[in-house]
């Protein structure tokens, strides 16, 4: 029996499509998740996609981490399921407060839409054991609320504990604190990053494939579970 992901919609969800198609890449059946959900519907993990949720209204993330699909995605994560957050997905999961720090508006002010090399910083989490430490992946970004900011003594703690994931390589393109593109919970469970991996999952149709083992990590720790 294949894992099942849960990718949730919201209203203003861009990458729900994508993200359910990285899911099916990763050989895992992508179960559909609306964000007036009140159970998860029997999934292992779950997808948090990109997109501007409920119109990014009052702040990025804000409206949608009171959905009410959020109080079991947070009880379930706060459990050790494995949660995935992508760009305004990650936005969430920090207003949710399953991942410490906030987005704020772009240094430049400007929406930002290109291919961006990361460095893989931490390879001990559901979502990255696919990867070798240090490998650089090309992955898409596009956001205008993704500087990463935080207080000195949080940076100071995610830097102490291994718990920056990914960091921007070749120029910060956002401003974010410590060129942090993507951090992890305590456990490792929970993982939030801006870029988005699902459009990095087929050679043809994206700049690489190196988002794919996100996916295939996240198959890989729910079978060894």
């Amino acid at each position: 029996m294949s894992a099942r992901i849960g990718v949730i919609t919201f209203p203003g969800t861009l990458d729900d499509g994508d993200a359910a198609r990285a899911v099916r890449y990763a050989d895992a059946e992508a179960v559909p998740l609306w964000h007036a959900d009140e159970n998860l519907h029997d999934v292992d993990a779950v997808v948090v996609p990109g997109g501007f949720s409920y119109g990014d209204y009052l702040r990025a993330g804000v409206i949608a981490r009171f959905a009410p699909v959020m109080t079991p995605v947070i009880e379930a994560a706060r459990a050790g399921m494995p949660v995935l957050g992508i760009c305004n997905g990650f936005q969430i999961l920090c207003e949710a407060g399953l991942l410490p720090g906030a987005m704020i508006r772009n240094q430049g002010l400007h929406f930002i839409c290109r291919d961006q090399w990361l460095r893989v910083e931490n390879t001990d989490t559901a979502w990255t054991t696919r990867y070798e430490q240090g490998a650089e992946i090309l992955i898409p970004m596009k956001n205008i609320d993704g500087c990463y900011m935080a207080e000195q003594s949080t940076l100071d703690e995610l830097e102490a504990e291994g718990r920056v994931v990914f960091r921007y390589v070749g120029g910060n393109p956002n401003g974010s604190r410590n060129d942090i593109a993507g951090i992890r919970s305590e456990n490792g469970r929970v993982v939030g990053l801006m870029p988005h991996p699902e459009h990095a999952i087929d050679a043809l149709t994206g700049p690489s494939d190196d988002g794919l083992g996100m996916f295939y990590s996240a198959v890989d720790a729910l079978i060894k579970a």
